[in-house]
């Protein structure tokens, strides 16, 4: 008799049934509507963004927010779509994140009230695409270096720059751009893309992400009226906060993509034959699934603490960090041994593991490398500051 991963470490035991419930479902739609067309989705480099009205139906889009038709669950239950989500593919992941927590979070975080009432409900229902601009060519991980201006002229603001990186800009009716005003502070702005002077094109040679969609943007002369500032911003804290959303998510989101590549592995240990007789059957192998499955186990845990920690509104960003760096680095790692274990068919798209681990070097990279999420933490143990 066999144990299955959920039945060896049962997350249901630690949340609550609303959380449960919102896992169970988001589990449902990932795998009777996103894992039946997303090999051909990456193969075709193409993001699936006829399921985006379906994920706002379901009410994923910024589903921890309150108010303008928004759940408010809670962090956990976020994290658990997350996870969900990723298990099928971190691009689609990644979709739920640009839109919710970057996109939808700047506005809910900084906007106008207005400016709340006119995006927040159809972005929160799927109808309304958004966009999140920060990160620029020559930038990297290093934002304080933006080039983009905002200069005011009369009662306008006017744009210009470039950002590249940003997620679903060519099918988004709006986003949110980061600039540097007349005096040099950064500022949000809400960039409707069909203001004349805004350009989005696809980022088309891509090895990694196939089935998402990132951007490069282009804008010259973007007029925007005065009430297009987000007021609640000012200075790179206001993205930043953004960007520990999306950050969190991550936490919870690469687990899943380590759970569906350890499954994958654990299956093929039982089924497939080497020597006379199944391969998991041999020590060693059992010796990498134990190892996966303990570093899934303590990611998963990691994830559910700062979940709790962010409901209670005492997430840290250093324990954001912690978790980024570690959660990432690991699924990694299991998805290395599932590829192994998987033999040459590992690489084939019989299975998800190659695909997994092609997309997690993405999520290693963007919200913060490795090596920008060590400094973080070295910072907070010493105190001194070494980017």
């Amino acid at each position: 008799m066999t144990t299955t991963i959920d039945q060896l470490f049962d997350v249901s035991d630690f949340v609550t049934e609303e959380e449960r419930d919102w896992q169970l479902r988001a589990r449902e739609f990932a795998r009777t509507r996103i894992r039946p067309i997303i090999d051909q989705a990456f193969e075709e480099r193409r993001l699936p963004a006829e399921l985006l009205p379906e994920v706002g139906e379901f009410g994923a889009f910024g589903m921890y927010m309150d108010g303008y038709g928004l759940r408010g669950a809670s962090s956990v239950a976020y994290g658990l779509v997350a996870m969900e989500f990723e298990a099928v593919d971190s691009g689609f992941r990644t979709a739920l994140s640009v839109q919710g927590s970057l996109a939808m979070g700047a506005i809910y975080k900084f906007g106008s009230e207005e400016q709340k009432q006119r995006w927040l409900p159809a972005m929160g229902r799927g109808e309304a695409i958004g966009f999140f601009g920060l990160t620029e060519p020559q930038g990297g991980s290093d934002p304080n270096t933006m080039i983009t201006t905002a200069r005011r002229d009369g009662g306008e603001w006017v744009l210009n720059g470039k950002k590249r990186w940003i997620g679903l800009a060519t099918i988004a009716q709006v986003g949110v751009i980061w600039a540097k005003d007349d005096e040099g502070i950064v500022r949000g702005f809400v960039v409707p893309t069909d203001t004349s002077g805004f350009k989005a094109t696809a980022i088309e040679n891509k090895l990694s992400m196939r089935a998402s969609l990132q951007c490069e943007i282009e804008l010259t002369d973007v007029r925007l009226p005065a009430d297009a500032i987000l007021p609640g911003s000012k200075g790179l804290s206001s993205p930043f906060k953004c960007l520990n959303e999306a950050r969190y998510g991550i936490v919870w989101g690469v687990m899943g993509a380590a759970r569906s590549c350890l499954e994958a592995a654990v299956s093929r240990a039982q089924t497939r034959e080497v020597f006379g007789a199944p391969i998991g059957g041999k020590q060693i192998i059992q010796a990498k699934l134990a190892d996966m499955f303990v570093e899934y186990e303590k990611g998963l845990l990691l994830a559910l603490h700062l979940g709790r920690l962010k409901d209670a509104g005492n997430l840290s960003y250093g324990q954001i960090s912690v978790g980024k760096l570690n959660n990432v680095r690991e699924a990694i790692g299991i998805a290395g041994t599932a590829r192994a274990i998987l033999g040459g068919d590992g690489i084939t798209s019989d299975f998800p593991v190659m695909r997994h681990m092609a997309n997690l070097e993405s999520v290693r990279t963007y919200e913060g490398t490795d090596e920008v999420h060590q400094l973080v933490i070295g910072r907070e143990l010493t105190g001194i500051a070494a980017f």
